[in-house]
């Protein structure tokens, strides 16, 4: 995800006096550090899995080895892992996963290329009918994106669903306000698949976790009575800053620290974006772009 224009958070309306997360003001750097890691090895529910390594880029063939490898790091960390693609190597995430007892949330790569899409929903049935597939995501942030229109993405909704057995809940990933200004969508989705980024709507630090109720409010809202479950979250560790909201080590320890215990004392499913840095991811989104793991690109613990 990225900065979209008209999707900047306010103060308006807020009731600031209203309970903001950990108090951190007691927190030393060595404390607050010692309580990420406490906090990490408390555990997830989700954790969104990160496999390209430098050089590497969406597309590029990965192998069994280097998924097997790094699933071998995060295992004891999380119960859920999410994927993003059913091909080039992807479709060993959940195959992995599921020799570790981790739960799959897999998830079909869709864009502006037919032969690729169709490749896509045609591996995210493949896994789901071999037993790989807990949820199935069509798509992520299509609509977002601007790739595919609204006709074209239920087709491929109503495709999966009418392929997949009826205990796999299929949804969409997109931004929370999509599911509000898409209600065929929403409709559509046995699950609400919500992505909710404080950050790239240049939310400060200080009040980002209201902000993340406020996105999982609305995205219950369209709902109308779903499950709703955060597919990505987080917050980058350096980079530019986008207005008020100002990439940092101490930043992003606090933002992960507030997202899980918020979303383990109200039991909402979230998982975590990432698990680790991706070079590339700069040329999308900029500097900060490349900063979102809680392991760096080398593969350790960042704190």
């Amino acid at each position: 995800m990225s900065y979209r224009e008209g999707h900047q958070f306010s103060l308006e309306g807020i009731d600031l006096t209203e309970h903001s997360g950990v108090d951190f003001s007691k927190y030393s750097d060595k404390n607050l550090k010692e309580l990420w890691r406490k906090t990490l090895k408390n555990g997830m529910h989700g954790l969104c899995f990160s496999l390209y390594e430098d050089g590497q880029r969406p597309g590029d063939i990965v192998t069994e080895e280097q998924v097997r490898r790094r699933m071998e790091i995060i295992k004891p960390y999380t119960k859920w892992i999410r994927s993003f693609s059913c091909t080039d190597g992807n479709e060993f995430i959940p195959r992995i996963a599921r020799e570790y007892g981790i739960k799959t949330l897999v998830g079909a790569w869709l864009g502006d290329d037919p032969e690729i899409n169709e490749r896509e929903i045609a591996g995210l049935i493949e896994l789901a009918k071999e037993g790989y597939v807990d949820i199935a995501a069509v798509g992520n942030e299509v609509l977002y994106r601007k790739d595919l229109n609204e006709e074209e993405l239920l087709a491929f909704i109503n495709q999966v669903k009418k392929a997949l057995p009826d205990d796999i809940p299929v949804g969409y990933v997109d931004a929370y306000y999509e599911f509000s200004v898409h209600p065929r969508i929403t409709e559509a989705c046995d699950v609400i698949l919500a992505n909710c980024y404080p950050f790239w709507e240049s939310c400060h630090m200080d009040y980002s976790l209201l902000h993340m109720k406020q996105m999982f409010a609305q995205a219950a809202d369209a709902g109308k009575g779903k499950k709703v479950i955060i597919t990505e979250t987080g917050w980058p560790s350096k980079g530019a800053n986008l207005n008020d909201a100002c990439p940092s080590e101490e930043n992003a320890m606090k933002y992960f620290i507030n997202s899980q215990v918020w979303s383990a004392k109200n039991d909402i499913e979230m998982f975590y974006f990432s698990s680790f840095d991706e070079s590339w991811k700069v040329g999308p989104e900029g500097e900060v772009g490349a900063y979102w793991g809680l392991w760096d690109k080398h593969e350790k613990l960042k704190f």
